[in-house]
């Protein structure tokens, strides 16, 4: 009973952040951890540089036109463009453009440090002049007496050079006789033995722990590139359209950003899902009940509200009301004035019976 269940899934942390990641395919920027988790950038200028990197190259963003797309101020702006500047991820020179006129130079960097090892051993650097030790020159004040102009180093006179030498052929090594041979031998000092080196302790082998079983990958929640799209749900309408009904429908499209305001929509898009809304509401729900539906819970981030909510209102529309059983009428006897159902006036089944009887011939024959 002690068997550790080691298939059973591991509970979620209940502090900090939860990735719940999908994979791209299209629509994203690869921004590399040096800017988006960098210790020196305030939040706006990592901001800022994760969407400079987001764009094709060729596309304006200087400070006013940046102002014109961001709620924050020119001063912000050129603000945080001086911090990417001054870490290396942003560079911006001046260049002389036909006209005589001056045109802003900005590149941006995803990796400064390799950017700069990059432009280091592209553009070479000069070699520095070989000096030779003797011409080295002695260092004197850098101003004469009273502020006169400063006197020429003095340098050294070199030395003469030395005539080049000839290697001598090497000769062969004096023999010792042989009885300074012995005497050095003598001489040596006797070596002590070495100590026996200690036994090593082997090693007792462990035995290897129990390979724990990896549970085999779910399913694929994410559909491949090319996988079959499912055919697109028609946007349901009613089916005895009024204006009154389409009114209510386009008033409650148009009042949906004052409770939820991710779903601002244009005029075009209300006129494009009044119909289904409209069938909402003629199949009997109400409208604070077609608001919650297709506007709670949206995605993060919501690209496109007014596709949502089509996909919405054509996939969650509830079913139709039943058939009302029709009612038949009450109709009064014009013989005894009492009261049965029919759809027509008459005669009671009671009258209508003792009527046939009294018509039908006497079977005696009297």
């Amino acid at each position: 009973m002690d068997t550790q269940q080691v298939s059973a899934p591991s509970r979620a942390s209940s502090a900090g952040v939860v990735h719940i990641n999908i994979r791209l395919t299209d629509g994203y920027t690869v921004i590399s951890n040096r800017l988006s988790q960098h210790r020196g950038l305030s939040l706006l200028a990592i901001g800022l540089g994760t969407y400079i990197q987001s764009l094709p190259d060729g596309w304006r963003i200087g400070v006013k036109a940046l102002a014109a797309r961001f709620p924050e101020s020119e001063v912000r702006i050129a603000a945080a463009l001086r911090e990417l500047e001054q870490h290396g991820f942003l560079r911006r020179t001046r260049e002389r453009v036909g006209g005589g006129r001056l045109a802003t130079r900005t590149e941006s960097y995803n990796h400064p440090e390799a950017a700069v090892r990059g432009r280091g051993r592209g553009r070479g650097r000069p070699a520095a002049p070989v000096v030779p030790a003797a011409a080295t020159a002695v260092p004197v004040a850098a101003a004469g007496p009273a502020g006169g102009p400063a006197p020429e180093p003095v340098r050294e006179p070199e030395p003469e050079s030395e005539p080049a030498r000839v290697p001598e052929p090497e000769s062969e090594p004096a023999r010792v006789p042989e009885s300074v041979r012995v005497a050095v031998l003598e001489s040596e000092p006797v070596r002590a033995p070495l100590p026996e080196p200690e036994p090593v302790p082997v090693p007792v082998p462990v035995p290897a722990p129990a390979l724990v079983p990896v549970p085999a990958p779910g399913p694929r929640l994410v559909p491949t590139p090319t996988a079959p799209c499912k055919p697109r749900v028609p946007l349901p309408a009613p089916q005895r359209p009024t204006e009154g009904l389409y009114a209510a429908a386009a008033g409650l499209l148009a009042g949906l950003h004052r409770t939820a305001p991710l779903f601002l929509l244009s005029e075009e898009d209300v006129r494009g899902l009044v119909p289904g809304v409209a069938a909402w509401l003629e199949r009997g729900a109400r409208p604070d009940a077609v608001r919650a539906a297709i506007t709670d819970d949206p995605p993060v981030p919501l690209r496109h509200p007014a596709k949502l909510l089509r996909h919405r209102l054509a996939t969650l529309i509830p079913p139709p009301p039943p058939a009302a059983v029709p009612v038949v009428p009450l109709q009064n006897c014009d013989d005894c004035d009492r009261a049965f159902r029919s759809s027509v006036p008459g005669r009671c089944r009671g009258c209508r019976d003792a009527r046939a009887c009294a018509d039908a011939p006497c079977p005696t024959g009297s």
